[in-house]
């Protein structure tokens, strides 16, 4: 139904305009109860239309929230501090300056750090995420301990423990680590109404939003891009946060009717534009940026079928798990390991895990090739390698990789290659890759990959939304090992033609 039809729509569009968010006429906010809000262009809109202007002060922040007391003598800052803040405007009911806009938001999102511990086992088991979230729960449960707890047995702040327990905790992260942007220097993280109601589509941005000041340095005019909040506090690499909208300021009193452009700067308001053209009775997308399911799953709690920038990571302890089942002795394996360090090549680091990527297209991590490629060198090349380290030293990939080829070539003459990579794909190589996607594979239990394709065929993604999201990420992971079988097999393959040919 349209967001005229809706009751908590028509209390939401009320709220709106008593705290002074203009939404352009030229866009529809339609209420799909259990299939989710999402956002409609009534008519065609232009690049550089102006859809909706937002107070500042109309965002729940550490600075907004009638909690902004308690908070800074707590020093409950960043997102544990914006997470409280919800709690609290949660706790104060019709009462609460965002009443009208609380009302619109779900419990919780269906994030897996807000799932039982038992749906996190039986629904994540082998996937990228099943560890991580188990790490996640305990240390909410911890931040909560340490910080929020404290306050609930204060007599001086007399909170009412139903609102701020660890349930509420947990529930009140999951909005926040899914909704929430960085707004400016002063507010910090802060929930944005209206703006969070845009849906994510991979690679189809509708509306940006810009920041040209901020309040606490109000003479640079830096056009810098908000960020969508992730749920670790900003600590992971910038391909993985989100860049969905950009803030700009403007001082117009009244909200153009899409053809508008804003004059002056006004750093109490944000402003929403279109940056491309949208057709008349379409969605108008925001994107959350470049993540595969694994990472939208963790943080915003869905999955996009076919997802083109799906990878599945190989863990380095399951490379060492993998070598005890080879001939390799442990100092052996300890040995190449240290020299391909020493080489300057490492793999991904992530929570004090290292691991290696693999593509959609079934395309293992170069430095996990090298890392094959040296375990199974003789002695002799392993040697000569070993002395000639320092060369390695300061130099970019494609020079290690033609000085790798040249010091550990046999004197046997090679053809001249057109892959400089080609060298490293060995009959070993490729055989401990199949090896890896096997132990990989042993992970996800005993229903095979045809089992879960099933699974999901006959799976509803409206009412059973973990389970479906959970079979998307998993179906995924196990048809790009399928990939890197394929893959090896492939190089396997021709490089055995390449060798029966010269016979």
């Amino acid at each position: 139904m349209s967001g005229g039809g809706s009751r908590r729509m028509r209390a939401f569009e009320r709220w709106m305009r008593f705290v002074g968010i203009e939404k352009s006429p030229s866009i529809c906010i339609v209420d799909s109860g259990e299939e989710g809000i999402w956002i409609k262009a009534l008519r065609r809109l232009q690049e550089d239309d102006i859809i909706a202007t937002i107070p500042k002060d109309a965002c729940i922040s550490i600075k907004t929230t009638g909690a902004r007391e308690l908070i800074e003598e707590a020093g409950l800052a960043g997102l544990l501090g914006l997470s409280f803040a919800v709690m609290y405007e949660r706790s104060r009911g019709l009462d609460s300056p965002w009443a009208g806009y609380l009302q619109l938001m779900p419990g919780k999102e269906p994030v897996p750090i807000a799932w039982t511990v038992e749906e996190i086992d039986e629904l994540l088991v082998g996937t990228e995420l099943h560890k991580i979230v188990k790490e996640d729960k305990i240390l909410v449960y911890e931040d909560w301990k340490e910080n929020i707890s404290p306050l609930i047995e204060s007599k001086h702040w007399k909170l009412d423990p139903t609102f701020f327990c660890i349930e509420q905790y947990i529930s009140a992260k999951s909005l926040v680590g899914s909704r929430s942007f960085t707004i400016d220097d002063y507010h910090g993280s802060g929930m944005v109404p209206l703006a969070d109601l845009f849906n994510h589509k991979t690679g189809c941005e509708d509306v940006h939003f810009t920041t040209v000041c901020s309040l606490t340095s109000s003479d640079d005019e830096n056009d810098d891009d908000i960020d969508r909040d992730d749920d670790h506090g900003g600590n992971e690499v910038v391909e993985e946060r989100l860049s969905p909208i950009d803030f700009i300021t403007d001082d117009e009193s009244s909200i153009s009717d899409g053809n508008g452009k804003s004059s002056e700067d006004d750093p109490t308001k944000l402003e929403m534009i279109v940056v491309k053209d949208v057709e008349a009775g379409a969605e108008i997308f925001n994107t959350y940026g470049s993540m595969g399911n694994a990472a939208l799953l963790h943080r915003y709690g869905f999955t996009e079928p076919d997802n083109p920038f799906d990878i599945i990571n190989i863990d380095m302890h399951l490379i060492t798990q993998w070598s005890k089942t080879t001939s390799f002795s442990d100092r052996l394996f300890r040995r190449r390991v240290s020299l391909w360090r020493r080489l300057d090549f490492s793999g991904c680091i992530s929570q004090n895990s290292e691991y290696f990527e693999v593509t959609i297209d079934g395309i293992p991590q170069l430095e996990l090739l090298v890392l094959l490629y040296i375990i199974f060198l003789t002695e002799e090349s392993y040697t000569k390698l070993d002395i000639t380290t320092i060369s390695f030293k300061e130099i970019e990939i494609p020079a290690k990789l033609i000085l790798l080829n040249k010091i550990t070539a046999s004197s046997v003459p090679r053809a001249p290659q057109k892959d400089p990579e080609e060298f490293l794909h060995t009959e070993n190589v490729c055989r401990a890759l199949t090896n890896l996607a096997d132990a990989r594979e042993v992970l996800y239990g005993l229903d095979s990959l045809e089992v879960d394709l099933n699974k999901l065929k006959d799976c509803c993604c409206v009412s059973e939304k973990k389970l479906f999201h959970s079979l998307v990420m998993r179906v995924s992971e196990r048809t790009i090992l399928e990939k890197l079988r394929f893959y090896a097999s492939q190089f396997h393959r021709k490089k055995k033609r390449k060798s029966d040919a010269n016979q």
